[in-house]
């Protein structure tokens, strides 16, 4: 199972940015998936999750400013982020976990995507 993180960017502080995260291979299930960032010298913190059922959970820092989403359809994730600060620059990356079709679990990680907000 592979995750392929894209949207990210340069934005001016207010600015907003929509990242996406397409999973592929043989999925069976999704359980959760969730985005997670990590800012230089800083470590890696939990952003936003969705729950296969559509519960959602966010860090107190982008409570009203994120909003996570998924087309289950295509099988992708997605952070809608709005009055970026420059606090929210970092790169971020999806992961998600569930089943492969032959009933395997899985827990991956995509590649990270540079989001720098300047002031």
């Amino acid at each position: 199972v592979q995750l392929q993180a894209s949207g990210g960017g340069l934005v001016q502080a207010g600015g907003s940015l929509r990242l996406s995260c397409a999973v592929s291979g043989e999925i069976g299930k999704i359980n959760v998936m969730g985005w997670h960032r990590q800012a230089p010298g800083k470590e890696r913190e939990m952003v936003a999750r969705i729950s296969s059922g559509g519960s959602t959970r966010y860090a107190d820092s982008v409570k009203g400013r994120f909003t996570i989403s998924t087309d289950n359809a295509k099988n992708t994730v997605y952070l809608q982020m709005d009055s970026l600060k420059p606090e929210d620059t970092a790169v971020y990356y999806c992961n998600g976990d569930g089943k492969q079709r032959i009933g395997v679990p899985f827990y991956s990680w995509g590649r990270g995507t540079q989001v720098t907000v300047s002031s």
